[in-house]
């Protein structure tokens, strides 16, 4: 007898969570749609770290594997996906370094043929107008992990519009990046995600 109340007990949680199971399962389908279905975007962006510095640029993408962030004048610096590789060039320094796109968080905003059920789910939250979700690869931490925040707005893309993602590497380093002026599937040209080579400064004597 005791079985029994405690299983009508235990009935209502299991019938709410039903819904909110059902909710995540429809946000997730959302974003994958969304994601899909942007093939460019322009944007303005504020980066912070976890130090609190602060940083704005442009932001330029282009589906598939294409990415820039321009960053505000006097930052000698550039991050680049020209499609097949991320690049981040120093130019204050004349160094550059090379990553896969698969190898990095940002593959999830750049790669539209993947399926985010596979490596994604939606992080609880308690603002019903926000979407957010964690992406990752569990067979490779070393990739890092990415969370994509959605705000549901009806004229946006499958009715979301991406307000930005926190990225976070396997040294712990945390990277937020906050979105604004967004503008979708406009026409951007190839040559945006070209770069000039970072020079070593000449030794003086």
């Amino acid at each position: 007898m005791m079985f029994g109340s405690r299983a009508l007990l235990l009935a209502p949680i299991a019938l709410a969570a039903a819904p909110l199971a059902a909710q995540a399962t429809g946000d997730l389908a959302a974003v994958q749609t969304h994601l899909r279905s942007v093939e460019t975007m322009t944007a303005s962006f504020s980066q912070s770290d976890r130090d609190g510095k602060v940083l704005t640029g442009t932001l330029t993408l282009k589906k598939p594997g294409r990415i820039r962030f321009q960053y505000e004048k006097g930052v000698p610096i550039l991050i680049v996906g020209d499609g097949k590789a991320l690049w981040f060039l120093d130019y204050s320094v004349g160094q550059k370094q090379r990553w896969p796109i698969a190898n990095s968080p940002l593959g999830v905003l750049l790669d539209p043929n993947r399926d985010m059920t596979r490596f994604a789910s939606v992080v609880p939250g308690g603002d019903p107008r926000i979407v957010s979700v964690e992406a990752r690869d569990p067979k490779h931490p070393e990739y890092g992990r990415i969370t994509l925040v959605f705000a549901r707005q009806a004229s946006a893309p499958a009715g979301l519009m991406l307000q930005g993602w926190v990225a976070l590497d396997s040294q712990g380093n945390r990277t937020t990046i906050r979105l604004t002026n967004q503008r979708f599937n406009a026409a951007v040209a190839d040559n945006v995600f070209r770069f000039n080579e970072p020079r070593a400064a000449a030794r003086r004597n």
